[in-house]
Order: C-alpha cells, then sequence, then structure tokens
C-alpha cells in the first residue's frame, strides 16, 4: 500500500466506528497512533524531496536564464560584426535555452501543486492524529474510572457482607465493654470518707422532709377535733 493510500484510508476512517467493533479500544489506538506516526514521517519525507526537486530546477532554470542572455549578447555580436550566419546559430541556442526555459516553468507549476497537497495532507494527518490521542486520553480515563468504580463496588459489597457485620458489631461491643470499664474505674474514687458523709447528709434531709410532713399531718388533724 503506497504512503498516499494509508493516507486517504486514515483520514477517511471513523474512529468511533472502529473502537465500537474491537474488543481493545487502548491497543487498537496505540497501532493507529503509531501508523499515523510513521505516516506523518514518509509524508514530510516526501514532501521534503518534492521542495528539494523544486530548488534544484530553480537554480538549473536561473542558469539557463543567464545563458539565454548570454546567446542573446552573442547574437547582437555577431550582427553587429556582420556574421549573420553566427547570429542565426546564437539564436538558435537562445530559442533552445528558451524551451528548456519553458518545460522548466511547467515542472516547477507541477512541483508547487503537489507541494501545496502534501503540505494540506500532513495538516489534515497531523489534525486526525491530535483527534486520535484524545480519544487515547479518554479512553485511558475511561479505563481508570471503570477500574476505581469496580474497586469501590467490591469493597461496597464486602461491607453488605454478613461477616463485615459480625465483625462491626464484636468491635461495637468491645468498645462498649472499654467504656463500661473506664466508667467503673472512675466509680468512688472521691474516697469512702467522703462517700459515707454524703450518705449522711441526704439520710438527715431525707429525715427533716419527714418530720416536718408528720407534724403537719398532726396540726391538720387537731384542727378538725
Amino acid at each position: 500500500m503506497s504512503i498516499f493510500s494509508r493516507f486517504r484510508d486514515i483520514v477517511n476512517s471513523n474512529i468511533n466506528d472502529i473502537l465500537d467493533k474491537v474488543e481493545d479500544p487502548e491497543k487498537m489506538i496505540r497501532l493507529m497512533i503509531q501508523e499515523m506516526e510513521d505516516t506523518l514521517v514518509e509524508l514530510k519525507s516526501s514532501c521534503a524531496g518534492k521542495m528539494a526537486s523544486r530548488a534544484e530546477i530553480n537554480r538549473e532554470k536561473d542558469y539557463l536564464e543567464k545563458t539565454l542572455e548570454r546567446w542573446d549578447g552573442r547574437a547582437r555580436l555577431a550582427l553587429e560584426k556582420n556574421r549573420e550566419d553566427l547570429a542565426r546559430e546564437a539564436l538558435l541556442e537562445k530559442k533552445n535555452s528558451q524551451n528548456q526555459i519553458d518545460l522548466m516553468n511547467k515542472d516547477l507549476e507541477h512541483f508547487a501543486k503537489l507541494i501545496d497537497e502534501c503540505k494540506s495532507n500532513i495538516l489534515q494527518l497531523e489534525q486526525k492524529l491530535e483527534e486520535v490521542r484524545q480519544k487515547n486520553k479518554i479512553l485511558i480515563q475511561r479505563g481508570r474510572h471503570a477500574a476505581e468504580t469496580k474497586q469501590a463496588r467490591t469493597v461496597m459489597k464486602q461491607a453488605d457482607g454478613s461477616h463485615a457485620f459480625q465483625r462491626f458489631n464484636e468491635l461495637e461491643k468491645k468498645v462498649e465493654m472499654m467504656e463500661a470499664e473506664a466508667e467503673m474505674s472512675s466509680y468512688g474514687l472521691s474516697g469512702g470518707q467522703n462517700s459515707s458523709i454524703e450518705h449522711e447528709f441526704d439520710k438527715l434531709e431525707s429525715e427533716t422532709e419527714i418530720d416536718e410532713e408528720l407534724a403537719a399531718l398532726k396540726k391538720s388533724m387537731k384542727g378538725k377535733e
């Protein structure tokens, strides 16, 4: 397959359709990028060759134009010296040079079109290559997202299992036990004497309330007699 046939196939290809038909899109994109880069190198090399050929033709044309001027000068000189025969020969050489220049001008026009077309092809291929590279970035991001989603779902699935809940319940009971032990460890730290005094005052306050209530009850009963 020639470079230009490959170029046309690449540029006219629908990237999305190709990726939809393969099992490993990321691998396919890597292959496409490699082929595009290789084709781009060949296109640039071909364009450089055409530009070099055009430059060579321009050099030959410059030389022929100087040659033409020289034969024109010789024809004039021959006429001045009454050498019409030499003037004729000089004009014949001048005509030959002009014919070659005309052919070269046609070649230069042809090369100009080829070079413009080649540059346009390079630009199109670079745009297509950028499109594929962007697709590759998107695919990589999608692949990473899919892996992260899969991992998250696996973790959630494991968390939803009875074994996970059993471990969680055991851990919760252990924490509750630690909290109870901590609470009991501080119980009675104020000292036995202080605790006894608190109890005595509570008892006195309770007895006082009962005495007051009893006195009030007796007083109300006396009033009814």
